[in-house]
């Protein structure tokens, strides 16, 4: 189990340092928008360059922020039931969760896309736009947040199933009990 649980703490280690990466392009995207916005009214300037890019950033921060929420429990969950039950309840429901839902559709995701992506980068794809960006840098990154996301849902199955072996304190406060 300590091998596992240190297996667990690179996985989360890799998660918040996507996450602390990902919280620029917020600041980013919220830039360059701003900026682009400035320059098409101010000045009568576009450019599809940059209209892209806003919107490879954007979904930048939800494919490689999702392994982030998902460490820190931010993710959509129907707290109003979920929180009425005790904690071991909730780890069961986490691992049967993970199990059937998580893993199956990461791996799903990452299946498909990896083609898609592998098609994109040989046929060097671009913007049918004038001035646009290549495409397959964004369509890597599909697979990629998605591997993401499985690594850190493998991470808090570990976490859970430790919870209930008595090998970790409460899913969160992520103290390990002392053997």
């Amino acid at each position: 189990m300590r091998l596992l649980l240190a297996l667990s703490r690179a996985i989360d280690a890799l998660s918040e340092a996507v996450g602390r990466l990902v919280v620029w392009l917020v600041l980013l995207v919220a830039l360059l928008s701003a900026g682009n916005a400035v320059m098409r009214y101010a000045f009568n300037y576009s450019s599809n360059a940059y209209l892209e890019a806003q919107w490879y950033m954007f979904s930048l921060i939800f494919l490689l922020g999702g392994a982030y929420a998902l460490k820190h429990n931010a993710h959509v969950r129907i707290d109003l039931i979920y929180g009425r039950f005790s904690k071991r309840t909730q780890a069961w429901i986490d691992v049967v969760g993970t199990l059937l839902f998580l893993i199956p559709l990461s791996l799903g995701v990452i299946y498909l896309a990896w083609p898609w992506f592998l098609n994109s980068f040989t046929a060097r794809e671009v913007s049918p736009d004038v001035g646009g960006l290549p495409r397959w840098p964004i369509k890597l990154m599909v697979p990629v947040g998605f591997a993401l996301l499985l690594l850190q849902g493998l991470s808090e199955l570990i976490k859970r199933i430790a919870f209930l072996t008595g090998h970790l304190e409460l899913p969160g406060e992520e103290k390990e009990v002392v053997e």
